[in-house]
């Protein structure tokens, strides 16, 4: 992207303003509250570094919830930018609102921004990714992402060392390949817990720690997400670290359990604008 590209000028207008929002230096790692993960983690996932979340296409909303939440649990308050192209936004269709609030995010805490191509993205995201004003830099894609290669993780790596901002690469149908990536997991939908009367229960989702350069894979685990804490959590009757209760295995991974109904439909597209007055008729599932 050329620095005369108008994309660019409005986004770093943008961050100039966050910039000096940053009053304290946050804790090197943050929880995610899920204690199965969290342990596995050594305490939670590393701020100030670049994270992959893999979904297969079915589980695009799966992926996108978890990033988001991932953003919203790293920045601690401070707004979080979400990245991703015009190509992207035609694809999957608008981020709704009120499905942002149905998960606890602010949308006026969160910046959202189009790029025109993978190329404008990736540069975008560089650069976002020294505001320390920032909490979170989301980068969402489909498929192969051109220019996105090893030396381009490595210069994202570098900025969020730097300012102390998370990354993630949220990547939608795509292969993994060589990256500096501190972590990379895979997502997908999981069967809620029915509330009384049947109703669908709370966001779940089946997460796996695909690689880690501090450590070994782990998981599967199954996240419930808790709208009133902002965290994620074991579903309703897991043991504590995996240990005892019904559903807990001794390698702290999840065991599946009959499939109850799917959770309720969040970050829901708007086919009339950002916010669509009434509820669109069709919408994405995540978990």
């Amino acid at each position: 992207m050329r620095d005369s590209s108008p994309v660019l000028a409005r986004l770093r207008e943008s961050l100039q303003q966050l910039e000096p929002r940053r009053a304290t230096t946050p804790a090197a790692l943050f929880a995610l509250g899920h204690d199965g993960v969290d342990t596995a983690l050594g305490g939670g996932l590393a701020r100030g570094r670049l994270h992959e979340i893999f979904a297969d296409a079915e589980d695009a909303s799966s992926g996108a919830g978890v990033a988001a939440l991932f953003s919203l649990r790293a920045g601690e308050g401070r707004p979080f930018l979400w990245l991703r192209t015009e190509a992207m936004q035609k694809r999957v269709g608008k981020v709704h609102a009120t499905g942002l609030v149905e998960l606890g995010i602010d949308p006026a805490n969160m910046l959202l921004v189009l790029a025109p191509d993978d190329a404008a993205m990736l540069h975008a995201a560089a650069e976002a990714a020294r505001c320390a004003g920032l909490g979170a830099v989301l980068v969402e894609s489909c498929g192969p992402m051109r220019g996105l290669d090893l030396t381009a993780s490595r210069r994202l790596m570098l900025a969020a060392e730097a300012s102390g901002v998370t990354l993630f690469l949220l990547r939608i149908a795509a292969d993994a390949a060589p990256s500096a990536a501190d972590t990379r997991w895979r997502v997908s939908a999981s069967p809620s817990i029915a509330l009384e009367a049947d109703a669908p229960g709370a966001s779940l989702f089946q997460i796996e720690l695909l690689r880690r350069r501090a450590g070994p894979p782990a998981g599967p685990w199954r996240m419930e997400w808790d709208r009133d804490r902002l965290c994620f959590r074991r579903p309703d009757g897991r043991g504590i670290d995996g240990i005892s209760g019904a559903g807990g295995g001794l390698d702290g991974r999840d065991v599946e359990r009959p499939a109850p109904p799917l959770s309720r439909p969040v970050l829901p597209l708007a086919p009339g604008g950002a916010v669509a007055p009434d509820p669109a008729p069709f919408v994405r599932r995540a978990g």
